[in-house]
């Protein structure tokens, strides 16, 4: 138990957190006595990793700093490099993107806290926000990162296949069809990966909970960096489209309700305001064919997340029935899979 007030931080690492804190409040001007003057409130909604809001009052008392620390959920070495998430994230900062990183410890970080609204599941269904989105996704789509440009879409699948069948027990593998996924996988890299598609630095899990608003300005900001690489541009607005059947702020967030899937207008008109976003009217064939190509990369985006759950049920002790998030993206990719690809 690292920090207690009318919450607690469960770092494995907590004095070196404290000094980081403290680090922290100091490089601001305030000093920290006592620990109990730092306030902690959990942040629900991260599956990943746990996050909280710290606050503790400043040389005047009517004023409160805060931060977010992050705590690093257990086993994500499996699903990226921590090393090269921090990269990404420092030089996400450097672009003007997100929040600054304020300090690390053993099992986590601290970032400077956006004073701007998380997004709500319903948000995402709002034209104007929805467009607003659209073009700060299409703006992420074109940072320049260091490093190989290549997709790595496929590559991640396979590896993530592989720990998979590791974690799962024989009745579980034939229960999630593990031994025809990489099969599926190369179907699908043959089936969609195509030399025209445009590749872009892809955030790879825009959800509603990655996405803050200031209020005032309307000013769009992206968070949470983890799963971030160079992909199709498709396949990010896929995933962006999936995670409208998703809300992870009620008694059961794990469960997916595709009945509530933007029907295609609404995926046009998200398209439209993306590539609208870039300072020319789009024609229409080349709206057609990102929505085609969207809509077919839906699939490997439900392999994506399948596979997540079920390691992440296997390695993360957050409370999130990932087993059954992993049943529910494997169903909807076979009951797709006929329509999209049509076989």
């Amino acid at each position: 138990m690292a920090i207690k007030k009318n919450g607690f931080i469960p770092s494995s690492a907590p004095e070196e957190l404290k000094n980081v804190l403290k680090a922290v409040a100091s490089e601001w001007g305030d000093k920290i006595q006592d620990m109990e003057e730092f306030h902690v409130i959990p942040l629900k909604g991260a599956m990943t990793n746990e996050v909280f809001q710290i606050n503790w009052p400043t040389i005047h008392d009517d004023l409160h700093q805060k931060v977010l620390v992050r705590i690093y959920g257990e086993g994500v070495e499996l699903f990226f490099n921590r090393d090269d998430e921090i990269r990404t994230f420092e030089c996400m900062s450097k672009h003007g993107q997100g929040p600054r990183l304020l300090g690390r410890f053993p099992d986590g970080r601290i970032e400077e806290f956006i004073h701007a609204r998380t997004l709500s599941a319903a948000d995402l269904r709002d034209p104007e926000i929805s467009a607003l989105i659209a073009a700060k996704l299409r703006e992420f789509h074109n940072l320049d990162m260091p490093g190989p440009k290549d997709v790595l879409l496929w590559k991640r699948l396979r590896t993530w296949l592989g720990h998979a069948k590791k974690f799962c027990s024989p009745k579980d593998a034939k229960d999630f069809c593990l031994n025809v996924l990489g099969d599926e996988i190369n179907v699908l890299e043959k089936e969609l990966a195509k030399d025209y598609q445009e590749i872009g630095f892809c955030h790879n899990d825009l959800q509603y909970g990655n996405i803050m608003m200031d209020e005032e300005t309307r000013a769009i900001t992206l968070i949470d960096y983890e799963y971030a690489s160079y992909n199709p541009v498709a396949y990010d607005l896929a995933n962006h489209f999936c995670e409208m059947a998703a809300n992870y702020h009620t008694e059961t967030p794990h469960l997916l309700d595709y009945s509530i899937y933007p029907d295609m207008e609404e995926r046009r008109r998200f398209i439209c305001a993306y590539l609208r976003s870039s300072g020319n009217e789009p024609i229409d064939a080349e709206v057609e064919q990102l929505l085609i190509d969207a809509e077919k990369y839906t699939l490997a985006n439900h392999l994506f997340w399948g596979l997540w759950g079920i390691i992440s049920g296997h390695v993360n002790k957050i409370d999130f029935d990932y087993l059954e998030y992993a049943r529910q993206r494997f169903q909807q990719y076979w009951l797709s899979k006929p329509l999209l690809l049509g076989s």
